[in-house]
């Protein structure tokens, strides 16, 4: 058991306890007295001592965790509990005001003693003190059922207070007084029970806190690659608030992109809210600045087809798209032409029918080969090849791995340039020097340059 539930718990206890023992001296005081405005705060009391177990009892169930029959935890049986109150709370006040109104029309000896005035001094002292408490620990532990109580023993104060100033009017020659408080006593008895059942009804229907979901708006645009923010749905669960949060986020980003926004969205608002648990979902949107490349790598990803060298021209005022497609060598020709005709018929829906659309077929290499080391005098007669040929703008081969596998021979090395140049300067050197190698060794399948800045 956490400390929140324990200290949920006691609390409950503690205030059935003490809700019996006020219940026996006002009823005993009231006997004693006369006094109905007495005799309806122990009626009053009595319902407190009743609710409280409930509450108790609520508190304990809806300190388990979800389960397969409640997906979000059992909070919802604290707010059953404050609507049960609201239902006795309601009853009692009828009553009540039924009796009043008709000890106004009947003279009644009211002996208001010692024992009924320390009766309710004591009760007012109680009920200051365990209001007081409760209230601190509902800001602590957001419990429904634990802020109905606090609540009404607010209520009992003002309802003892009334029963008091009867009393004090009996006492001095004025015996419809205690009618009158009784009065008071079932109107405030009334108006707490109203507060009560609204939170509580509030609750069941889901109704968010006033202004949650406009903050959590707020947090959530702020998060960077939040295009905006399309939704949010809350609803309170006893401590916390539950709900989700729809985003739009760039359909160009990759999805390990879109899961760290995710995160930074759910993180933002943890920070600002701690009582609020949202899922977050995306909405992909196109942006007004995506380049036709960034559009084109996207037709490609939801097809899972691989696309290089795209080349975008303006020709006479209309756009020429090309680039290649890479499909498995092994592949029929009537398949693999399906395949690049749904991305060029993708592209002219994305970038308009006007837009000249050209595909290249090309097989795609082995992605796994077995293979095993050349020997070793194979490999440095390539590093030797490879030091030769290099341009001016490569220098300090290294790492020169040479493997063996059906299809030829796989060639890796490193290589050195300067920062400055660009990446086109760099391939284009990089090739020139992979293209004098084959020419050497005709069995070298692939070479696979990797270049580092010069440091």
């Amino acid at each position: 058991m956490d400390k929140a539930q324990s200290i949920k718990e006691r609390a409950a206890l503690s205030s059935a306890a003490a809700s019996a023992l006020l219940t026996i001296g006002k009823f005993v005081a009231g006997l004693s007295s006369g006094s109905l405005a007495l005799l309806s705060e122990a009626g009053h009391n009595f319902a407190d001592t009743g609710v409280t177990l409930l509450t108790y009892y609520a508190v304990r169930i809806s300190g388990k965790p979800a389960d397969e029959e409640h997906n979000y935890g059992h909070a919802k049986v604290e707010t059953l509990t404050a609507l049960a109150e609201t239902a006795f709370l309601f009853t009692l006040a009828i009553f009540i005001l039924f009796e009043a109104i008709r000890r106004l029309h009947e003279r009644v000896e009211i002996d208001a003693n010692i024992l009924a005035f320390g009766i309710l001094v004591i009760s007012i002292v109680v009920d200051v003190a365990r209001s007081i408490i409760l209230s601190r620990i509902v800001r602590e532990t957001k419990s429904d059922a634990l802020a109905a109580d606090a609540l009404h023993f607010g209520s009992d104060i003002v309802g003892s207070c009334f029963a008091l100033l009867g009393l004090i009017a009996a006492r001095f020659g004025y015996p419809q007084g205690d009618a009158l408080a009784a009065l008071a006593v079932a109107v405030f008895i009334a108006a707490v029970g109203y507060r009560l059942g609204r939170r509580a009804v509030d609750s069941l229907i889901d109704a968010a806190p006033k202004g949650l979901a406009r903050d959590v708006r707020a947090v959530a645009t702020n998060v960077p690659g939040v295009i905006e923010v399309d939704d949010v749905r809350l609803r309170p669960a006893g401590a916390e608030v539950l709900g989700d949060i729809e985003i739009s986020v760039s359909r160009t980003l990759p999805l390990e992109k879109v899961t760290a926004i995710k995160d930074a969205v759910s993180a933002a608002i943890a920070a600002a809210r701690p009582d609020v648990k949202l899922t977050v979902t995306t909405t992909p949107v196109a942006l007004d600045n995506e380049s036709i490349l960034e559009r084109v790598l996207l037709i490609a990803a939801k097809r899972r087809a691989s696309v290089h060298n795209i080349i975008v021209q303006q020709v006479a005022g209309r756009t020429s798209l090309s680039f290649d497609v890479e499909v498995d060598g092994s592949m029929p020709l009537g398949h693999a032409h399906a395949i690049v005709s749904g991305l060029e018929s993708d592209a002219h829906k994305e970038l308009g029918p006007r837009i000249e659309v050209e595909t290249h077929i090309e097989p795609l290499e082995p992605r796994a080969l077995p293979g095993r080391d050349a020997p070793e005098d194979v490999r440095k007669a390539i590093a030797a090849a490879l030091i030769k040929s290099a341009a001016g703008k490569i220098v300090a081969i290294h790492k020169v791995r040479v493997r063996q596998t059906p299809g030829g021979l796989i060639v890796n090395y490193h290589c050195r340039a300067d920062a400055a140049l660009t990446v086109d300067q760099v391939h284009n050197a990089v090739d020139e020097v992979e293209d004098l190698v084959k020419a050497e060794f005709p069995t070298i399948l692939h070479i696979i340059g990797h270049a580092e800045p010069l440091h």
